[in-house]
This record gives C-alpha cells, structure tokens and sequence, in this order.
C-alpha cells in the first residue's frame, strides 16, 4: 500500500506546473530582441537629440532673438513653454511633471507586456518615449519650463512654437493611427489542390 507521501507525489507529477506555464506564457509576450532594439535606440537616440538641439539653440540664440532658416515658413526663436501642448495647463509644474512620469510607466508598460508584434508600433512607443522623456527633463530640470524652439509659420500665422520632443510625438500619433489601419494578418497556409 502507497504511503501518503508517494500518493503526493504522483498526484502532483499529474498537475502541470503553474508556475513554469505562467513563465512560459510571460516569455511569449514579452518583446523579442529585435524589438527591444528599435524601442530602446529610438528613445536613447530621440531624448538625445532633443536635448541636444535644445542646448545648442538656447546656447546660440539670445532671448527675443530670431533666427530665419527657411524664409516666410520656418525659424528659429527662443521660447519657454511652461504649460502643455498649445499653452495648455500653464502654471501647473509638478501636475505637468507628474503626468509625465505617470505616461513615461505606461509607455514602458505597454511596450514591455502589451504583447504586441507590430514593428510601426514599437517604433511609435519608442517615440513616444523620447518625446516625454526629453520633455520631462526640461520639467524636471529646468524649472517646469519647456524649451522650445522651433517657428513655423505662413505670413502672420504662426504654428505654436515647439521642439524635437514635440515632433517626436506627433509622429508617434501619426504611426499608431497608420498601424490601426494596417495591422499585420498572420501568413496563411494554403493546402495544396487536390486531383
């Protein structure tokens, strides 16, 4: 007659082990190496050059100085935005800063376990994370005052000014609403016909 420690054991080598399917099912949601790759150069690379270009234009440009590059369409002023996108929220630092850093969380976790396979959406979280991260340096460093420095605009109309970092997230919006519309269909296999 089995003793209850034997009759334990088989009874458990019959139960799979849920601690290894749950890892098993981790893995194969989590980002593969390539991936990891575009989302991590994308957002090292975008907050660099955000923060670079914003150095280099408030090093060269005086304040209320103006800077033509492209006549009757594009220039280069110097500007402090201390709310939003388009002025909104001005005044509102740490709500702005916390914001940030609460979208910074959600991007990296969505990235990390939101399972998706699509490369134009990685790439757009990779923006997307350049963008708030290079913003939220300057909230975080530079008194609650974004940097901006870029003017565009057409005779008398002028786009708002922004930055490397704005630009960034606009195209991080264009790409996730291109992805919406072109999701990637798993290959079919076709049986061959029959005689």
């Amino acid at each position: 007659m089995p003793t209850a420690a034997e009759v334990k054991t088989e009874d458990s080598s019959d139960q799979p082990d849920s601690s290894r399917f749950s890892i098993e099912r981790l893995a194969v949601a989590l980002p593969d190496a390539g991936s990891h790759i575009i989302f991590w150069l994308l957002t090292i690379g975008g907050m660099l050059l955000d923060l670079w270009t914003k150095k280099a234009a408030f090093a060269r440009l005086e304040p209320g100085e103006v800077l033509p590059v492209i006549d009757g369409f594009f220039q280069l002023v110097r500007a402090e935005n201390n709310g939003a996108a388009f002025g909104l929220f001005a005044g509102k630092a740490y709500f702005l800063t916390t914001i940030s850093a609460v979208a910074m969380l959600v991007i990296f976790g969505v990235f990390l376990f939101g399972g998706n396979k699509q490369k134009l959406v990685n790439i757009a979280l990779g923006l997307f994370a350049a963008g708030v991260c290079g913003n939220l340096y300057d909230r975080a460093f530079n008194g609650g005052l974004v940097r901006d420095f870029i003017d565009v605009y057409y005779r008398d109309y002028h786009w708002h000014t922004f930055n490397v970092a704005d630009a960034l997230l606009c195209i991080g919006v264009g790409l996730l609403i291109i992805s919406s519309f072109s999701t990637e269909q798993p290959a079919q296999k076709h049986d061959p016909p029959q005689k």
